[in-house]
């Protein structure tokens, strides 16, 4: 099949044309981080009008550069939610449109599948899977039985990893996107600085919240003593409390699920070096397991990755009509 997906849901502007699930012929990304950066993080209206502007040429040259036509298009996948609401109507009005005028299928994709199928242009993806979703808005533990079955195991209680960078990062004066900037700043240092354990209700669920709020105590508290205190030092002691966290919790599922054959990193945060690694290490503990980290291209939102699990949809006769609307909330199921 050759998938054309479209993506929406937050700040990136993304179409793709992929072939079955492998190859990507065009992957075209129009990002608005520099037009956020000025505001400390995505607004949302901006956001929304901004999609309006840029939607119909990045579809426009995702077909040009893909080398292929309208007639070989078998579908058309686009991100139904869960995200911003006025950025995920666009993408959906946006791929409704196409489907009716090539009259072709539409396909309504989950964005955080998405993220876990990104994995799969890398590797054939193994069933029982443990997938890891760590973004700026989402941290969950998802429970693959087969190929499109989803059980989510744990998720935050309150702010999502990338979310706790960016407000940590606010902090630290450090600009927006937070997440590469002290990612950058933990490699020099050591984490030395106490910060409270995240602390939660369910097994599996994350919670971040009192860590960004650990960090923002201590500043104070070391400001009020007239304390010096290191930076790239404080962002290493936050990075590794942060990821031991969601660390700490992987190991439990796979320790209660010892049939899942198959680990997975999606979104994001799955950029983080740091987070690269401790999957690598990981990976010595658990041999009879398989670990996989997409790779940086397909880390961040794209297109691409919307096709691949659309193919996957079409596959378990998953398909819209012309009434399919955005749902920022959505699901995986």
């Amino acid at each position: 099949m050759i998938i054309l997906g479209i993506e929406s849901s937050c700040d990136e502007t993304a179409a793709a044309v992929v072939k079955d699930k492998k190859e990507v012929l065009s992957s075209i990304i129009a990002s608005q981080i520099d037009t956020h950066k000025e505001f400390g993080g995505v607004v949302p209206e901006i956001a929304s009008r901004i999609h309006v502007e840029n939607i119909s040429w990045v579809v426009a040259r995702a077909i040009e550069e893909s080398g292929v036509d309208w007639k070989d298009i078998d579908a058309v996948a686009i991100t139904q939610g869960p995200g911003l609401i006025g950025c995920l109507h666009v993408g959906v009005t946006a791929a409704k449109t196409v489907a009716e005028l090539f009259e072709k299928p539409l396909i309504p994709v989950n964005h955080l599948a998405g993220h876990i199928y990104a994995n799969e242009m890398v590797t054939d993806m193994k069933f029982p899977l443990l997938a890891l979703l760590v973004s700026g808005g989402n941290s969950e533990l998802v429970y693959m039985k087969d190929a499109y079955s989803f059980e989510v195991l744990g998720e935050t209680q309150d702010d999502a990893i990338g979310e706790a960078y960016d407000k940590v990062a606010r902090v630290l004066n450090l600009g927006y996107p937070g997440g590469p900037k002290i990612d950058k700043l933990a490699r020099q240092g050591q984490a030395i600085y106490a910060l409270p354990k995240p602390k939660t209700q369910g097994k599996y669920d994350f919670s971040f919240s009192g860590l960004k709020s650990g960090v923002l105590q201590f500043v104070k508290r070391m400001e009020r003593r007239n304390e010096e205190w290191i930076m790239e030092d404080l962002a290493a002691s936050f990075q590794e409390t942060a990821l031991n966290e969601i660390f700490d919790k992987v190991r439990l599922a796979l320790n209660d699920h010892p049939e899942i054959v198959h680990f997975v990193v999606g979104g994001g945060v799955s950029a983080n070096s740091r987070l690269r690694e401790m999957v690598s290490s990981l990976a010595e503990e658990y041999p009879n397991v398989e670990f996989t980290v997409p790779p940086m291209r397909c880390c961040t939102d794209n297109a691409a990755m919307i096709a691949v699990a659309g193919e996957f949809a079409a596959e378990q006769g998953r398909k819209a009509d012309g009434w399919l609307s955005a749902d920022a909330s959505l699901e995986m199921m």
